[in-house]
């Protein structure tokens, strides 16, 4: 009996120590003065654009937020990044490579999204991604709150709103994607009317914008391009940190060398677009928590149609629209977090 007990003991013990080390197991600071401020689930295209992989890795080395799942969301059909039906499973495979570098196996929850767009803007597309989101937004024992973070399509959460629509009170959507707003900026040269992340998935766009009333913060194309790292950064202040450091900028070579090969260069700058999830979340003000730093227009949310595009919509609730980001902070906590993380691993 006292044997039974002791091994009780030990067993409670170590699941303690487990559950307390995933909250947040990466120390790039010497003590324990950062503590979590809310919880973030992820989901990106991993296996798409590698500008994903920086915003996980900032992510990963910030300790202001609990990480509660990261989901791996699919690509547009026959896209170019990976032609494949399995553009999912690609991207937790990526995620799963990224933990392994930095010693992060099992570490977190990870989570393979739907593999195809919605159908329509009724059904959802099942997933345990999908589940994952409903089960953490629906907790009652913590008062943290939740963000989920998406810079990619929409499809896993607007599936989950679809299966559960309680969950649109419960946390704060924020999205990488959607071209500009005519009264806050042009859209750029050459531009395609359908923004990129939006053509992922529109019907889920349309989940979110035209049905729910989930709390949005969008970033919008004119936006989220302003964040450009050039690349005699990316070689002195990335490349140079330790495996995930190559790890990142090979990602990023790999692109320039493709784009010389169909004789198309990318210039000395390439954007890491879907690193503001960070600035909005991990660098948010210390006293009024807020991205304080970094501008938004309240804006009643529009319709969006089956092209993609804006439609007035009286009615809408107002969302945040940011069109101006404190890419300095962002890139300059980037850098010294994986300058951190070099010395501390």
């Amino acid at each position: 009996m006292k044997k039974k007990s002791l091994f009780l003991i030990i067993f409670l013990c170590n699941a303690f120590v487990i559950v307390f080390a995933q909250k947040n197991p990466v120390k790039i600071f010497s003590d324990s003065l950062v503590k979590p401020r809310m919880r973030v689930i992820i989901d990106n295209d991993f296996g798409g654009d590698p500008d994903g992989l920086f915003e996980l890795v900032q992510h990963l080395l910030s300790p202001s937020v609990e990480i509660r799942g990261i989901i791996g969301s699919h690509l547009r059909a026959g896209d170019f990044w990976d032609p494949s039906k399995e553009t999912a499973t690609h991207a937790k495979q990526k995620i799963e490579e990224v933990l392994s570098i930095m010693n992060l196996t099992n570490a977190y929850p990870v989570y393979q999204g739907s593999n195809f767009a919605l159908e329509n803007d009724s059904v959802a597309q099942k997933s345990d991604a999908v589940n994952a989101i409903v089960k953490e937004a629906m907790r009652d024992d913590t008062k943290l709150p939740l963000y989920v973070v998406c810079g990619a399509g929409l499809t896993d959460i607007a599936s989950a709103y679809l299966l559960e629509p309680k969950i649109a009170s419960r946390l704060t959507l924020i999205w990488i994607g959607g071209p500009e707003y005519i009264d806050l900026a042009p859209p750029p040269p050459n531009y395609t009317n359908l923004e990129y992340n939006l053509g992922i998935d529109i019907k889920a766009g349309q989940v979110i914008f035209n049905k729910s009333a989930i709390r949005l913060w969008q970033v919008p194309r004119n936006a989220y391009r302003q964040v450009m790292m050039p690349y005699s950064s990316l070689l002195l202040k990335v490349k140079t940190q330790g495996k995930i450091g190559e790890y990142l900028t090979a990602n990023i070579e790999r692109i320039m060398k493709t784009a010389i090969k169909y004789n198309f260069s990318v210039g000395e700058l390439y954007i890491v677009g879907d690193s503001p999830l960070v600035l909005l979340t991990a660098l948010q003000s210390s006293f009024e928590a807020d991205p304080s730093s970094s501008k938004y227009v309240l804006k009643q949310c529009p319709l969006i149609n089956n092209l993609g595009l804006y439609e007035v919509n009286n009615n809408g609730r107002n969302i945040r629209v940011y069109d101006e980001l404190d890419v300095r902070l962002l890139l300059e906590d980037l850098y010294s977090k994986l300058a951190l993380f070099n010395q501390h691993k």
